[in-house]
């Protein structure tokens, strides 16, 4: 029977990578900052995994995303600011915290009886998530620092995109938020006819602008119907390369490519690939 890998082996093979003497050159030169790109290309993959409904390659994803988790433990380490057991302490803290409906006394070995536990309601437990995550944030922020906000702690490095989504839904919590999404509907008639001006008035930089609040507009249209806008985006990139890869192999069929084909023609292969996808 083969020996399995345990956690403290991958926590052994990091030290081992990091050690001045017998380290990887690559692994020695990472810092913090350099890390951080990795951090975020890996957990697009494992997004990207679970999309495609690769269950196969998930395993090596996760792994490959736990990985830089254990990379930024081992520079903690080093550094004498924290390890992978306090990482894994503050986590399973913080999920007893947030979860007293499943946990009354704050511990692993605390239950509640089936009677109590049916009587919670999902609304319920969305509402005390968040108003213990609100505490959290205003537990962590500094004395010294600017007026708390509702909007602190979402991450700048996040992509525009899904920071856009926090943000509104951050700021409709409080109450700043339309009442249906005929609101947001017209919000988006407003910006795009924001852009039409701009552009009419051959101001392009506004245009831009106005561009980027047509986004930020949509994106509140998206949270409105609770749905993920990163996650549609994806799927609409996907569906696009799908369609123009079918333009592209139609093309190819006739000796032409899409550089030599006129517009009308791409449209008409664009089109066979929107109905073959509608049939399958």
């Amino acid at each position: 029977m083969n020996e399995r890998h345990s956690l403290d082996d991958l926590l052994t093979l990091m030290s081992v990578l990091r050690d001045a003497e017998q380290g990887c050159p690559w692994d020695l030169k990472q810092d913090w900052d350099s890390i951080v790109p990795h951090t975020l290309e890996e957990a697009y993959e494992v997004a990207d995994a679970i999309e495609r409904r690769a269950f196969d390659e998930l395993p090596g994803e996760l792994g490959d995303l736990l990985f830089q988790v254990i990379y930024y433990s081992q520079f903690g380490h080093e550094e004498g600011r924290f390890d992978f057991h306090e990482v894994v302490h503050v986590l399973t803290a913080k999920m007893l915290r947030r979860h007293p409906h499943v946990f009354p006394d704050g511990t692993l070995r605390s239950r509640r009886d089936s009677d109590a536990a049916a009587q919670v309601e999902t609304a319920q437990v969305h509402s005390r998530w968040e108003s213990l995550k609100a505490e959290e944030r205003a537990e962590r922020a500094r004395p010294d620092a600017e007026a708390h906000s509702v909007l602190d702690d979402v991450p700048r490095s996040l992509p525009a995109l899904s920071r856009a989504a926090k943000l509104s839904k951050r700021a409709a919590r409080v109450g700043f938020d339309w009442p249906d999404h005929r609101g947001v509907l017209e919000k988006i008639r407003e910006e795009l006819d924001e852009v039409e001006e701009a552009l009419a008035a051959g101001d392009q930089e506004q245009a831009g602008e106005e561009v980027g609040d047509l986004l930020f507009a949509v994106v509140n249209l998206a949270r409105t119907l609770k749905t993920d806008p990163e996650q549609r985006l994806r799927g609409t990139n996907a569906k696009f390369e799908r369609r123009f890869r079918h333009v592209e192999a139609a093309l190819a069929s006739e000796g032409k490519s899409p550089g030599q084909a006129a517009l009308d023609d791409m449209e008409v292969h664009w089109q066979a690939a929107k109905a073959l996808e509608k049939d399958a």
